[in-house]
């Protein structure tokens, strides 16, 4: 009794002695900061099964909570808002929060447009932050503007326990590039392969790289001048709840793109863009992705993985529900010959298809490039995949595609509860240089 006497007031004096956060200084309604709605505090991903934050993250976790973040408004830094040139003072607004040693908010207010030319948010930084997006992010037309870097628009790089959210809009502009895409433009060579002049000359619209414990969530990204986001190098990723757009015919707006990242997870996402909404490529390993809608698009592909006679790796990627519409690919894996490496522990399940053409396929021997590729005798080994309870129809007359290395063929592959139609009647599969196995009702069948 002596004890709780003296311990639940001292408790309700020690908690009463932090600042409550809503009488946080420069949060506020006005500047676009709902506190009901939203989080006051950075937060960082914490659901990913096997990931590992480190003890000092974790033992900091409560410290953080209890203590006030600073705020950090871009209009405070002369950004307008008016869709004027607002790159200088987001550069500033970024530094300020970056190298503040309490955990930073960056707020981007609503109901205004800001205009931005290539820039880079830089770190390390000296705590948490977290940028809230409300307002709508617009790339830069004029291409001068990108002289000294064609490969990159928004760049998040060396961050680590960083969040960007709030529901805001990010628009790339990207008709412009398009235009000037040999995809596109006839008159435009593409050289060897159709997408050289799109990847040497336009930018990706929102990258993050070389970062760790990333929150990117409630965003509207669209008309990417290529891929829309693009995760490098980056370790323990939470992606979710973001809408994704662009034409169906604009060239090589990957939707989300995954390389050389661990422990990257995406879930709740809207995509549809004229390429793959989801590519996983080489270096990317324990990589989740659920609740995907996914169409206009290329469907949701692993590769390409072993191009210019590269070696790459791909391992540990589940896709657990989604749903594709109309996409000129579903599930797909891809390798070019003469590359070396693996793509293994390949889990695609639980996938309902809308009139998709080739709605499950594997091709070892991807080629895109106008000069047909010449057959080699090395290839990325494809094995242990999973095709689990996936429905629907094909647009195409063959709804499997499975061709494989003759020297280094397919294994593990596993084909199980599968019903794939076309106009209501059963479809077909094509399956070369493969050791299969099916499971249950499997239609069409490989054997």
């Amino acid at each position: 009794m002596s004890l709780q006497t003296h311990f639940i007031p001292s408790l309700i004096v020690f908690l009463l002695s932090f600042p409550s956060y809503y009488s946080l200084p420069g949060i506020s309604k006005a500047s676009g900061y709902d506190a009901s709605a939203g989080r006051v505090y950075p937060w960082y991903p914490s659901t990913i099964q096997g990931r590992n934050f480190g003890s000092k993250i974790m033992s900091s976790k409560m410290g953080r909570s209890l203590a006030a973040v600073k705020t950090f408004n871009v209009n405070d830094y002369g950004a307008k808002g008016d869709g004027s040139d607002a790159t200088e003072a987001f550069n500033n607004a970024w530094k300020a929060a970056c190298s503040s040693s309490q955990g930073s908010v960056l707020v981007v207010p609503k109901n205004k447009n800001y205009l931005l030319k290539p820039i880079t948010f830089e770190g390390p930084c000296k705590s948490s932050i977290t940028v809230q997006i409300y307002g709508t992010l617009q790339a830069s037309a004029d291409r001068s503007a990108y002289s000294k870097d064609l490969t990159r628009w928004l760049v998040f790089e060396n961050v680590q326990n960083l969040a960007v959210e709030g529901g805001g809009t990010i628009n790339g502009n990207g008709k412009i590039w398009w235009e000037n895409s040999c995809k596109v433009n006839d008159d435009l060579s593409c050289k060897d392969a159709p997408t050289v002049c799109a990847i040497a000359f336009v930018h990706d619209a929102l990258i993050f790289y070389n970062c760790k414990n990333l929150v990117v969530k409630n965003l509207k990204i669209q008309n990417a001048q290529k891929m829309h986001v693009s995760f490098e190098k980056c370790v323990g990723v939470e992606v979710s709840g973001l809408t994704i757009t662009a034409p169906a015919d604009s060239p090589n707006t990957d939707g989300i793109h995954v390389t050389r990242t661990q422990n990257i997870q995406i879930s709740s996402t809207v995509i549809g863009t004229g390429d793959d909404c989801i590519s996983i490529v080489s270096g990317s390993q324990k990589v989740q992705a659920t609740g995907i809608t996914c169409g206009p698009g290329h469907g949701i592909s692993i590769g390409s993985l072993g191009d210019g006679n590269s070696e790459a790796h791909v391992s540990d990627v589940t896709v657990n529900g989604a749903t594709l519409t109309g996409t000129t690919n579903g599930v797909r894996i891809k390798t070019w010959q003469g590359g070396s490496g693996s793509a293994s522990n390949i889990k695609f399940q639980n996938i309902e298809m809308h009139n998709v053409k080739n709605p499950i396929i594997i091709d070892q021997k991807y080629c895109d490039q106008d000069k047909p590729c010449k057959s080699q005798s090395r290839a990325v080994q494809v094995q242990n995949v999973l095709y689990q309870n996936i429905k629907g129809t094909s647009s195409s007359s063959e709804a499997i595609q499975i061709d494989c290395s003759e020297k280094f063929p397919c294994k593990g592959i596993v084909l199980q509860s599968i019903d794939l139609r076309v106009g209501g009647k059963a479809a077909k599969a094509e399956c070369n240089n493969a050791k299969i196995t099916e499971k249950g009702n499997v239609s069409p069948s490989c054997t």
